[in-house]
């Protein structure tokens, strides 16, 4: 029989399991078993939805076999089975997942979370096995096939005898190495013992026969063995037990079998909430943003049960969007089985488990904030976006809610604070919390701008998002103290050297005009500094529109062009303004060429593209040459 080759990709994932780069090997049962969960949720979606078709829970389970003797490792269920083509599609193809394309062809409003991509976790078996089958009959089919794989190499599909509707995944089990011990995915205790730290939530029962013992009939003192077939998951909700009973062990066995993530979360909320409207819930607040997070594929939103019976596979209503990343579910007797989403938007029940949902989420995030700063950290790293996002798109209506959330970090502490822990320490004359906005903290680090700031010992805050900026126009001020851009035209500070530049007398005004005069309507205004101490020449802005700002509306595409009013500011302290004054006097050529350099300078130090970087390049050389 042809063997035929998997796609590339899936070669390469299947290298990396053949040679075993996960620690925690038996987390293949836990694949496998979701899987079979998965095949049995979409017989249960097809009754939802075809009237032909009737579903009985007792007639749904998931088995989990041993042949020691043979050293294979069986498991099978009762669900829906594969038709030859899905076995090419699901099992020949990396990520070709389908319980997911399942998913995205049929809108699921109703039925069970279709749990993982069946594709990656079926690879995982080559992990602990030498050789796997698989077995299959679709339901409604009269065919069924076998599917059969020893690794990289390839696969062989061929017709099979099979009577009843399901599949069968069968494992040859490893040889035991030094490294790692194989045989004990052969023990039924070790098996017993893995199921309930992974799956003791899955809905249909697993079943094992278990070796017991007991009495002989005819000899009361001698003991004889014997199988007896056991359900040995609880299939018990984690959300309908007592908080007391469960472990954080049994918490993130959860949060894997449901598949919100692939990581740790930072945290889980359990709610048990009795009043006015009773309901329980279990959140997760992850640590790593998914993969598709700010794709027009990612579905935010939590399951909706009412009474232990999935309604709704995702309800966005339950979550405002900068809390988009919760995972979990929510669980109320108050709730219709038969609602529908149209009725769930305008349910006043449902909006207010949403309420006491999202203050949970935040008083849970301060919490972690307060006890937890590394975690938190660790959280805001990946999610501290979506919270000033959150900001921004809301025009500040949910600012109470989370501007003691932010983060951002501290040219002073060299770590991220919250905007509390700024103001706490600022000094009595500062009048404003000061940020600089860049593409990184070392670019800031370096801007001529924060000079006069730092000099003053004044903190800054570094912006390096793309919202940041926005978010805090949005915002206005924390605690009474209004935000300032370091570029900003009037930074509010008073020394003898802005006095100075104050002070400029009529010969240098001339000279200014002229040189705006030259740039035309490039900048706004040439002027004196009263902020740069080393440094020669920088751009500051007036105006709403900051640089940075203008430098992220034209990434946009397809965005109305929006510029900051520029102002060029010359240290008139610096050498280079004494050689700039010198050619206003004698040589107006030469003035018009430093004029230039000064203002292409500026736009590189913001990081602006140069109009003509050949002419750029030509006038340093004139420069250079004199």
């Amino acid at each position: 029989m042809a063997v035929k080759e998997f796609q590339a990709e899936a070669k390469r994932l299947l290298d990396l399991m053949i040679n075993s780069i996960y620690t925690h090997k038996e987390i293949f049962l836990r694949e496998l078993i979701s899987n079979a969960s998965d095949a049995i949720d979409k017989i249960y979606y097809k009754a939802l939805t075809d009237d032909s078709v009737t579903f009985n829970k007792d007639d749904y389970y998931i088995k989990v076999a041993v042949d020691k003797d043979n050293r294979l490792l069986k498991v099978s269920d009762t669900g829906i089975g594969m038709t030859k083509e899905e076995f090419e599609e699901n099992l020949g193809v990396i990520a070709k997942s389908g319980s997911l394309s399942f998913k995205k062809e049929n809108e699921i409003k109703d039925g069970y979370d279709i749990i993982g991509q069946f594709g990656v976790g079926f690879y995982s078996a080559f992990m602990v096995s030498d050789v796997v089958t698989v077995i299959s009959k679709a339901f409604g089919s009269h065919e069924a096939y076998k599917w059969e794989s020893k690794g990289a190499e390839g696969y062989t599909i061929e017709p099979y005898v099979r009577e009843v509707t399901g599949t069968e995944v069968i494992l040859k089990i490893k040889e035991n190495t030094e490294d790692e011990n194989f045989e004990r995915f052969l023990d039924e205790y070790e098996l017993k013992s893995i199921i309930k730290k992974y799956s003791d939530f899955i809905r249909y029962p697993i079943k094992m026969d278990i070796t017991r013992k007991r009495p002989k009939e005819n000899n009361k003192e001698e003991f004889e063995e014997y199988t007896e077939e056991q359900i040995v998951n609880s299939m018990v909700p984690i959300w309908k037990k007592n908080k007391n009973e469960l472990s954080k062990e049994d918490y993130e066995s959860f949060y894997f079998e449901k598949r919100y993530g692939f990581d740790k979360p930072v945290k889980h909320i359990h709610i048990s909430a009795e009043g006015t409207i009773s309901y329980k819930a279990v959140l997760f607040i992850p640590e790593k943003i998914p993969f598709d997070y700010y794709t027009k594929e990612y579905e935010k939103g939590l399951e909706l049960y009412s009474n232990g019976v999935l309604i709704m596979n995702r309800c966005a209503d339950l979550l405002p969007d900068y809390f988009s990343f919760v995972k979990g579910m929510v669980d109320s007797e108050d709730l219709s089985l038969n609602i529908s989403r149209e009725m769930l938007q305008h349910d006043r029940q449902l909006k207010l488990i949403a309420k006491n949902i999202k203050a949970k989420i935040k008083s849970e995030l301060e919490n972690l904030l307060k006890n937890e700063r590394e975690k938190y950290e660790e959280f805001y790293k990946s999610f501290g976006r979506q919270l000033k996002y959150g900001i921004y798109s809301d025009f500040g209506m949910n600012k109470d809610v989370l501007q003691d959330l932010l983060m951002f970090y501290s040219s002073k502490e060299k770590k991220l604070v919250t905007l509390d822990e700024y103001v706490s320490r600022m000094p009595e004359e500062q009048k404003y919390i000061y940020y600089a906005s860049g593409e990184s903290i070392e670019k800031i680090e370096k801007m001529p701008q924060t000079e006069l700031v730092a000099d003053k010992g004044y903190e800054i805050l570094y912006f390096t998002d793309d919202i940041d900026e926005f978010a805090v126009r949005i915002l206005i001020n924390y605690k009474d103290k209004e935000f300032k851009s370091v570029s900003s035209g009037d930074l509010g500070i008073e020394t003898d050297e802005t006095k100075d530049a104050s002070d400029t007398d009529n010969n240098k005004k001339e000279m200014f005009e002229q040189m705006k005069s030259i740039l035309s309507d490039k900048v706004k205004d040439v002027r004196a500094s009263k902020r740069l101490k080393t440094h020669p020449v920088c751009l500051a802005n007036e105006g709403e529109v900051t640089i940075e700002m203008e430098k992220i509306l034209k990434s946009i595409p397809n965005n109305p062009e929006i510029k900051a009013d520029k102002i060029l500011e010359i240290n008139i302290n610096h050498d280079v303004f004494k050689a700039l004054q010198g050619t206003y006097e004698t040589d107006k050529d030469k003035f018009k060429l430093y004029t230039n350099v000064l203002y292409n300078q500026a736009l590189l130090i913001e990081g602006l593209p140069i109009e003509d970087p050949i002419e750029f390049t030509n006038n340093i050389c004139k420069i250079m040459q004199e």
